[in-house]
C-alpha cells in the first residue's frame, strides 16, 4: 500500500526536486548544472522549469513508483534466470482508499494474506509483511521508520499518519487471523467488536473485507460505505 504524499513533493525547492530524481535517473546536462549551482543561460531557464515540473509530478505518481520499482527487479531475475523480458507480464491495478475503515480492511487483507496462504501461524510471524515490522519496533518503543506511524484518533495539530490507534489496529489483525484459521475458528471478542464500532463496521462486514477485499474492490474509489454496499447486497 503507498501514501500518495503530493504537497510535500509540491514543497520542494526546484534544487530539491531535481536531487531527488537523480537519485534515480541521471536527467540531463542541463539538469547536471542545475544541480552543481552552475549559472544557466537565460534561453535555458523554460526549458529547465519544464524538466522540473515534469520530475516533480513523477516523483508524486504511482506509475513511475511501480517503473522504477520493476526495473531493478526484472533485471536481476533475468541476470539469475539468464532470460530477458519483464518480470511482471501484466499492467500493475491500483486503488484509491478514501476513508479510514476502508484503508485498515485493506491492511489488514494484505496482513493476513500468509496466514490464509497457512506460510504463517501468526501475523507477526510472517516474514515480509508490515506488520511484523511494526510488532518488532513496538516492542523498542518505537514505529518503523520507512511506514506510515499510527498517530491515535486525535486529528489537531498531528503529524501525517494513520488516524488509528496501532495497539487497536494490532489487536483487530490478531483477532481477525485467530478467526479465519481453520484450526482456531471462532467469534471476534467484545473487545474487537467494540473497536469496530468506532468504524461503523459490524464484525461480520469487517470479516468479509478482510478475507475478500480484492474481490470487491470495483472502480477507481473506494470508500468503506460502497464497500459495505457490495457485502450487502
Amino acid at each position: 500500500m503507498l501514501h500518495i504524499d503530493i504537497e510535500t513533493a509540491n514543497n520542494w525547492s526546484d534544487r530539491q526536486v531535481v536531487e531527488q530524481w537523480h537519485k534515480l535517473f541521471t536527467g540531463n546536462d542541463l539538469t547536471q548544472r542545475f544541480a552543481k549551482g552552475e549559472l544557466i543561460e537565460v534561453h535555458y531557464v523554460s526549458q529547465l522549469k519544464y524538466l522540473i515540473a515534469t520530475y516533480r509530478s513523477r516523483l508524486s505518481d504511482i506509475s513511475w513508483f511501480m517503473r522504477c520499482l520493476n526495473e531493478p527487479i526484472a533485471r536481476q531475475a533475468n541476470m539469475e534466470d539468464n532470460c530477458t523480458g519483464h518480470f511482471w507480464e501484466g499492467r500493475f491495478k491500483s486503488q484509491a482508499l478514501l476513508d479510514e475503515a476502508a484503508l485498515l480492511a485493506c491492511m489488514a487483507y494484505v496482513e493476513l494474506n500468509p496466514v490464509r496462504a497457512k506460510m504463517a501461524s501468526t501475523p507477526e510471524h510472517s516474514d515480509y509483511t508490515s506488520i511484523q515490522l511494526r510488532v518488532n519496533a513496538a516492542l523498542k518503543g518505537e514505529q518503523p521508520k520507512h511506514l506510515l506511524a499510527f498517530i491515535g484518533n486525535e486529528r489537531a495539530q498531528q503529524p501525517k499518519g494513520i488516524a488509528f490507534s496501532f495497539k487497536d489496529y494490532l489487536e483487530l489483525v490478531d483477532e481477525t487471523g485467530r478467526v479465519i484459521r481453520e484450526d482456531k475458528r471462532g467469534a471476534m471478542s467484545k473487545s474487537a467488536k467494540n473497536i469496530l464500532q468506532r468504524l461503523n463496521l459490524p464484525a461480520e462486514n469487517w470479516l468479509k473485507l478482510t478475507t475478500d477485499f480484492g474481490k470487491l474492490l470495483e472502480g477507481p474509489l473506494v470508500h468503506c460505505k460502497s464497500l459495505m454496499t457490495i457485502i450487502l447486497t
